[in-house]
């Protein structure tokens, strides 16, 4: 009797009372093609569209903060700072399909050890992570951050991908991308920046929130120096090459002006300007006061650029009083 009910149960409606482990794993199935269907769509369409909002800008309005960003082509930028961020973040760029490994193992390495982190992401990881996910770490939010790497990689050519990730990087305190950081800090857009101008900025990216390129002192002028002397090495070895491939870079800037200032005449004086003392507060331009690492170490670039050895700083020796009683 049994075998003659089931019979006559229709095989559709048979289909349907499948074990229940079967519809979970199509349902899984579905979401993962899904998803895949979806992100490749949202992949293509940043190659031509420019992303109206990230995650962080969200984040940034929705603490008031707000977040504040001024679009600028790559073509437009100057090459000074397409130059800075690669001596700062990721000097084989050019050279790489999204991963370099060797950076992401010795980051690895140095993180096991303790002290402060330290990550190996190139720059196409973090326009990856800029463009569509969101801060923060955690081994899901990674591999969704691998997935979007090769998708940008394989569907974006190297000039998208800088040209995202410069105009999506938090270069402050609600302020996104090097031109509204220049704006901020210098007063004029990032179409005409010095080399100084430009490795300051690059020293800010990995904290936005709580370095300044205003007066930058310590740790961060110091590791803008060293980026600053790193430009001249990615123009010499044409490690932005991929970048400015078939089309027209920047015109090259003119050498500043040599300064002839007249010589004083007898009993006249000119006022020179005093840098502020070293133990004076840095503060932000929005009122934010600046915290500098305690550490003064630099951390190295894992990229292809030489280590540059930096100019040690050496105070004048202290006057002694003479002793008492001396003529």
């Amino acid at each position: 009797m049994a075998r003659k009910a089931q019979a006559a149960i229709p095989a559709y409606r048979r289909k349907r009372k499948g074990s229940i482990a079967g519809r979970v794993f199509g349902w899984i199935g579905r979401l993962i093609l899904g998803f895949i269907l979806f992100s490749l769509l949202w992949v293509l369409a940043y190659r031509f569209i420019n992303p109206p909002i990230t995650a962080t800008m969200l984040g940034d309005i929705l603490a008031g903060r707000g977040a504040t960003r001024d679009w600028m082509p790559i073509g437009q930028i100057d090459r000074d700072m397409v130059r800075a961020a690669i001596a700062a973040e990721d000097g084989k760029f050019c050279s790489h399909n999204g991963f370099d490994l060797r950076a992401i193992e010795e980051a690895a390495k140095r993180n096991a050890s303790g002290g402060r982190i330290r990550g190996g992401s190139t720059i196409s990881q973090q326009t990856a992570k800029n463009a569509f996910l969101w801060q923060g770490g955690g081994y899901f939010r990674k591999g969704l951050e691998a997935w979007f790497t090769l998708l940008v990689e394989a569907m974006w050519p190297k000039r998208r991908i800088m040209e995202v990730y410069l105009n999506l990087a938090e270069t402050g305190i609600g302020t996104y991308g090097v031109n509204a950081g220049s704006q901020r800090y210098f007063g004029h857009d990032s179409s005409a920046m010095t080399a100084t101008e430009a490795a300051r900025i690059a020293a800010v990216l990995p904290l936005p929130k709580k370095r300044g390129a205003i007066t930058p002192r310590g740790f961060t002028r110091r590791y803008g120096n060293t980026i600053s002397a790193r430009i001249g090495v990615v123009g010499r070895d044409g490690l932005d090459a991929c970048i400015y491939r078939d089309i027209a870079a920047p015109p090259a800037k003119a050498p500043p002006p040599v300064s002839r200032a007249p010589r004083p005449l007898p009993g006249e004086e000119y006022e020179t300007a005093t840098p502020p003392p070293p133990e004076a507060i840095v503060e932000d331009p929005l009122g934010e006061p600046v915290a500098e690492p305690t550490s003064g170490e630099i951390p190295p670039t894992e990229n292809a650029l030489p280590p540059v050895q930096e100019p040690v700083e050496s105070e004048p020796p202290a006057e002694t009083p003479p002793p008492p009683g001396a003529n």
